[in-house]
């Protein structure tokens, strides 16, 4: 898988975390839409009957770009030059945690919202309060482990390409690019390519 990752085109990157998902939305925006226009008074639950395919999506996204970042980090570990020592157990921890929690919440949204149309009742809005005060902590220490998920691939990335020790001022472009993977892809990919081929 590492390998596949690593050798992969930036287009077949771009379109499975992001073609697919944007083609699903726009298919579920115009049936949404067609549904309004045919219906005076159409059903409420047209607008969530789509929810049920969103973890589908959203896991195919996660194992894309994580996957990817996974490949980098630990796949251009046999590149890096023996004199330049990189954390990877702390990478490892925090690479973890997001995904963990991810998953996690992901399960929690697929019972929830089965939970929500099956009973046809009103919302708990204690719960929704209860929710939020757990979550939101979770969600911040997972955001702080995925931008060091970033710093540590463009690290590695930049430590392979120049073959020396690194500091943050070598590697900000690429930490950037990596940050906003959909336009970054496209540069990063091809000379990851070429650093596996050689």
């Amino acid at each position: 898988m590492t390998d596949k990752l690593l050798k992969a085109k930036h287009w077949q990157l771009f379109v499975l975390t992001f073609g697919i998902p944007l083609i699903f939305q726009l298919f579920m925006i115009s049936s949404v839409i067609s549904d309004i226009a045919v219906h005076e008074n159409p059903d409420p639950a047209m607008m969530f009957k789509f929810m049920k395919f969103f973890p589908v999506i959203m896991i195919l996204y996660l194992a894309v770009f994580f996957g990817w970042h996974w490949s980098v980090a630990i796949g251009l570990q046999k590149k890096v030059p023996e004199n330049v020592t990189m954390k990877l157990k702390k990478f490892k921890v925090f690479f973890f945690i997001p995904l963990i929690y991810l998953i996690i919440f992901l399960m929690v949204f697929i019972v929830f919202m089965n939970g929500l149309f099956s009973l046809n009742q009103e919302p708990d809005f204690g719960l929704f309060g209860g929710l939020f005060v757990v979550i939101v902590p979770l969600h911040l220490f997972a955001m702080f482990c995925i931008f060091y998920s970033l710093y540590f691939v463009a690290k590695t990335f930049k430590t392979v390409e120049l073959q020396r020790e690194v500091k943050f001022a070598d590697f900000t472009g690429e930490f950037f690019m990596i940050w906003f993977y959909p336009i970054g892809i496209w540069i990063i990919q091809p000379k990851i390519n070429k650093m596996v081929e050689e």
